[in-house]
């Protein structure tokens, strides 16, 4: 049980990492970002079961990582037919 722990903390530093420095297009922001909420929710599966706690808020939690992966995708899809690309460095925040 400690082993998959570990293992899912350092997944969670991984993505934290190429969360940090993967600044250049928006889909590999989007794409950092849901793989640390996959790994959110490995870590909060093995805490809740080693507690022996319920899972419904495991639920909760997904439906809510699935809103955010349709705003991100929403988002990507409004920048690319605004700007013809998801390059993070042709984006000014005077032109929105």
């Amino acid at each position: 049980m400690k082993t998959m722990i570990y293992m899912v903390f350092y997944s969670l530093f991984c993505g934290f990492l190429m969360f940090s420095f993967s600044h250049d297009h928006l889909l590999l922001t989007l794409m950092s970002l849901e793989f640390l909420v996959v790994t959110m929710f490995l870590l909060m599966t093995c805490y809740l079961m080693y507690w022996g706690l319920e899972l419904y808020f495991l639920i909760i939690f997904l439906s809510f990582s699935v809103c955010e992966g349709s705003v991100g995708l929403s988002l990507l899809v409004c920048v690319i037919r605004g700007h013809g690309n998801d390059m993070i460095s042709s984006l000014s925040l005077i032109q929105w």
